[in-house]
């Protein structure tokens, strides 16, 4: 069991460092910030700049959390209000199936994030070694609230937050 919940936190939170990383720091073939930004801006999520660090620094601390296994109900709220916003400005419109751009793997990230917070990185983990038990139900929830509210959180500001300045009208000379 200990092999299986390592490969599972491990996996799971090196791919969304990556992922992180290609937001933050433009690796793994990513746009970096500024690119980032432009994406977010697209979306409708103002200030762009705001939300691309906010999305790739929660993918990056997130995935590294669920990787060591540290803090693994933090990690998980993290990656799961990424993928909340992901769902709500990207993949929700386009039905459930990933094959047509929906929200499927989304979900399945949510519900592999709140199992780890339930059950726990297991032995092979830093909660482990710093005897951190911060595993259950009341664990689980308490990440997948937190998510909801952080990925719902981030929409909600994003569409209400100033527009860039290319999308201000130019000022009239009085």
């Amino acid at each position: 069991m200990n092999l299986a919940l390592f490969a599972l936190h491990f996996v799971v939170g090196v791919l969304f460092f990556a992922h992180g990383a290609q937001k933050v720091f433009g690796w793994f073939g990513g746009y970096g910030i500024d690119g980032t930004a432009g994406f977010m801006e697209s979306l409708g999520m103002r200030p762009g700049r705001l939300h691309a660090w906010a999305a790739g620094l929660a993918e990056t601390v997130g995935g590294l959390l669920l990787a060591l296994g540290l803090f693994t109900p933090i990690g998980a709220a993290m990656v799961i209000a990424v993928m909340v916003t992901a769902i709500i400005t990207v993949h929700g419109t386009k039905g459930f199936f990933t094959q047509d751009g929906g929200y499927e793997f989304n979900l399945m990230l949510i519900a592999v994030a709140f199992a780890l917070a339930g059950v726990g990185p297991g032995e092979w983990s830093l909660d482990n070694a710093f005897d951190i038990s911060w595993t259950g139900t009341g664990w689980a929830l308490i990440a997948l609230g937190a998510g909801l509210v952080g990925g719902i959180g981030a929409v909600v500001q994003g569409r209400a937050g100033s527009p860039s300045p290319a999308d201000q009208a130019p000022a009239t000379p009085a």
